[in-house]
Order: structure tokens, then sequence, then C-alpha cells
């Protein structure tokens, strides 16, 4: 059977570099993929993990969805998670998102997957935090510096301007170069601490973004201030099974994925029955679209656990295409 040449959009990760996105045009084509999720407009499948038992300390997650509204696209993504990359020099998170259309299943697009998953993560608790954090948050908390890390606060900074941002990390050199990098992107002094406690004990939002190797319960409950904001999204949970027992809200990205899945913060939080579809507030896309409340006053503590959308993928990838066809970027690719 005879077709037209078909033809794939290929962004890598120079690419994307030199689309050189805002701040507020991550934010929102995030924003809008979440409100699609919220309106029904989607179709989300739990991630799922490959482990290549090959002698590392890694997995690839494999993320897939697709939008009906407002675009047309299926995506899968594959991204390495190596927490010891950083001996090789290699970021931790390493992929590729692949795009199809929904209704031909004819692949369309492969973009960077590394930026993408970054400034997507980095996105996804700024918009949290948006809905969710006080609105005159002033301090913010933030353990982990490996690529997302860095998108969290820079995106939050961007919607809350910190008066203090306390970094954290378990390597000096790490959370050093850290603290500089914000330093002179944000224009502001970033207080790099040497503990967890000092970095998140009494901050509006805290966020924990951690890379441990195993379970550990380094984020102490007492340290959250009533009204506080927290986010807590490492592969590995570093908190403590009370950290849900003083939250007035628990909200997720997708209950799908996280009430499944041998990885994520809140994972022993689920199977001892304290996260549940009882407990559960809302889901982030719900809260987007203006079906569940956000944040009501100042007086609530809020948990927002994400593990990671194939959606907010798909629409920062179709976005970054968007505006690479503007700009004259990317490769063609002849596929068939």
């Amino acid at each position: 059977m005879s077709h037209p040449p078909l033809y794939i959009d290929f962004l890598n990760a120079l690419d994307v570099e030199a689309l050189k996105l805002t701040d507020a045009e991550i934010i929102a084509a995030v924003e809008a993929g979440l409100a699609a999720q919220g309106r029904g407009q989607t179709e989300i499948e739990p991630r799922v993990h490959l482990m290549p038992k090959a002698g590392a300390n890694g997995h690839f997650n494999v993320l897939r969805g697709a939008f009906r509204a407002p675009i047309a696209r299926a995506g899968v993504k594959v991204i390495g998670d190596y927490v010891d990359n950083y001996k090789q020099g290699l970021p931790s998170e390493m992929g590729l998102l692949l795009l199809m259309d929904p209704l031909t299943g004819v692949p369309t697009a492969i973009v960077d997957g590394s930026h993408l998953t970054d400034m997507r993560t980095g996105a996804i608790t700024a918009i949290g935090a948006k809905y969710l954090a006080r609105k005159g948050s002033k301090v913010l908390g933030h353990v982990g510096a490996r690529g997302t890390a860095y998108w969290n606060v820079r995106l939050l900074d961007s919607l809350f301007d910190f008066d203090e941002i306390r970094v954290h990390s378990r390597r000096p050199e790490s959370r050093d170069a850290f603290g500089a990098r914000l330093s002179a992107d944000l224009g502001k002094r970033v207080v790099v601490t040497e503990d967890w406690q000092s970095c998140v004990e009494g901050a509006d939002i805290v966020v924990e973004a951690s890379r441990l190797n195993a379970p550990e319960p380094m984020l102490k409950t007492k340290w959250i201030k009533p009204g506080a904001f927290v986010v807590p999204y490492g592969t590995m949970s570093a908190v403590e099974l009370s950290l849900t027992d003083i939250m007035d809200k628990l909200v997720v990205d997708d209950w799908g994925q996280c009430k499944g899945g041998p990885f994520g913060s809140l994972r022993a939080h689920v199977e001892a029955g304290k996260l549940s579809e009882q407990t559960l507030h809302a889901e982030m896309g719900q809260i987007v679209a203006g079906l569940k409340a956000g944040r009501e006053n100042d007086d609530e503590t809020i948990l927002f656990w994400h593990r990671g959308l194939s959606l907010s993928d798909i629409a920062l990838g179709h976005f970054m295409l968007e505006k690479a066809q503007i700009m004259g970027l990317g490769q063609r690719l002849r596929y068939a």
C-alpha cells in the first residue's frame, strides 16, 4: 500500500537549549496539560520500570499517555534514572520522548527527554505551589541538586520572588555549585546549608528532591511549620511515616500511578493506608481545571506528591516543537 513520504521532527538536546524557553512558557504549557487531564481529555497509564540489573545503580522509567484535546498527541517517554552517573560527568536522568498521531499511530516526533524532564518537573512543582502554597510564601527550603532541582527553584522563584532560598544536597561540591548557579541566574543570595534541618525547618515551601539509594527518613515531620506547602518526590522515600498525619490536604498528580509500583516518596504511606482514595483530596489536574479546591486558607498544611506525568512531557514537547518550527530549529528525518 503506497502512501506519501512520512517524516519525523527531531529536537536534540542542543535544539532544546536553543529554544531558550521562558519560565512563563514552560509553566503555561504544563499547566494546559494538567487542565486537560482534569477535564478528562486525556489518557494516562501508570509508569512502568525496566530494571536492566546490569551491575549499575539505575533503571528506566517508561511513561505513556495521550491527549484527545486541546492537542492530538500520544507519547511514550523512556528516561534513565542512574544515581551514580555524576561519577562519569553525566546527568542522572537521560532519555527520549517519542510522539505519535493518536488517530493513525504514525510516529511524528522525537524530542530530547533530559532537558524536557527537568523543565516539566520544575513546572509541576511550581504549579502545585501556585494553587496550594500560601500566596505570601517567602522562604523556600529545597533538598536535592539534580537537574530537576534547578528548575524547581527557578520556576518557584518566578512565581513567588522569595526573600530566602535555602538549598542542601548530600555532596558539598554538588550543593555549593548548585547554590552558586542559582544565585547567578536568579540574581539573589542563595543559602547553602550543611544539613537537612537548617534547610527546611520553618520554610513556607519545602521541596524534597533527594537522591537516596534506599528509603531513609531524613526529613523530620516536626520541622514542617503549620501552613507550609510540602513537595516530596524522591524516587526513594526520605520522609517519616508521620508526615501525612499533619496535612490538611493530600494532593497527587495521578492517583493511578501513585497507588502502585515499587518507588516513590510516599510508597510506605500508601501501603499503610495513610494515603488512599479516602484520604486523597484531589489530583492536581482537577484543581487546575477548577473541579476541586486548592488552598482555601493560610492555616492549611498541604502536601503534593508528584510521580511525574507523561502528559506533562507530551504537552511541553508539543510546545517545544511548535516553537522550534517558528525558529527554524531541529531536523526532519525520513521515517517511511
